[in-house]
């Protein structure tokens, strides 16, 4: 029965390894590989060493989309953390409506990315759109949201915010493993709500905040893509010109498939520092055996 146990697992593990060699594995390798050649795509890979890097170096745009990345990262990975933490909490207790509200939550992660970003692309329109149309009507300064350099990375981190349910179902599950008997014991000892919240929920849920804090900060270098293309391609002035952005347009608009490679590889070594930042900051996993 073990043996067959063992063939069945092995079995529904297939598909999902073959895929990850075949789309993931595979393409990483060949990026690797592609960072140190000069290709255009209409003639093969010519071997250049470190040429690409050194080209990105002295590439002031680069700088650019490395900064607006990073800025993204500092503002939106907080602001999102925080904001499923807070409606987990809100939501895990019992309220009227509670399966409505956490399915609406939710709900922006299943809409398509483009059509997502087309329609904030009209939210934040300066001129008729409704998010600009309710701050006048309540007597608030309408900011040109897409075509101020000052707003425009504000609007793409705004639009990121509301795509958390993923973050917000998993500190759901997590809340739903804590004992109760933990919060009556507290309770009876007299402990308040910020001290339950800091002695026993925070460190429970530690495991999944952090597993949440790295998850978003290796996402955020990706799904700045596809708002930035559609709602501001980059602009005004550069401000929303992002790394995926600029790796997009240097492969596909410029022909540097080699530049393109090294900067994909740059974006994984950066993305490996600010885990083992993270790794740092929570000092571990988030597992503590005593």
């Amino acid at each position: 029965m073990a043996n067959s146990r063992r063939i069945q697992l092995s079995l529904l593990l297939t598909p999902y390894l073959l895929g990850a060699l075949i789309l993931v594995a595979l393409p990483a390798a060949l990026s690797f590989f592609i960072a140190f050649t000069r290709y255009t795509v209409t003639e093969p890979p010519v071997f250049t060493g470190w040429q690409n890097f050194r080209l990105l170096r002295h590439d002031p745009l680069f700088w650019v989309a490395l900064f607006n990345s990073l800025l993204f990262i500092m503002m939106a990975v907080p602001l999102r953390f925080l904001g499923a933490l807070g409606l987990a909490l809100w939501y895990s207790r019992p309220r009227r409506l509670n399966g409505l509200y956490r399915a609406a939550v939710y709900v922006p992660m299943i809409i398509p990315d483009t059509a997502f970003a087309l329609t904030w692309l009209w939210i934040l329109n300066p001129f008729y759109g409704p998010l600009n149309a309710l701050l006048r009507t309540l007597g608030l300064p309408a900011p040109s949201w897409l075509v101020d350099s000052s707003w425009a990375p504000l609007a793409i981190v705004l639009v990121t915010l509301f795509q958390i349910g993923e973050g917000f179902v998993i500190l759901l599950a997590a809340l739903r493993h804590i004992r109760p008997e933990l919060y009556d014991a507290a309770r009876v000892d007299g402990a308040n709500r910020w001290q339950i919240f800091d002695s026993i929920t925070l460190p429970l849920l530690s495991p999944w905040l952090v597993l949440l804090s790295v998850r978003d900060v290796a996402l955020s270098f990706q799904n700045t893509f596809t708002p930035a293309l559609i709602m501001t391609r980059g602009g005004p002035y550069y401000s929303t010109l992002y790394i995926p952005l600029f790796i997009y347009e240097t492969a596909f608009d410029g022909l540097r498939f080699g530049q393109a490679a090294a900067l994909t590889l740059i974006v994984f070594l950066i993305t490996m520092i600010l885990v083992l930042i993270l790794y740092f900051v929570f000092e571990g996993w988030g597992f503590d055996e005593s």
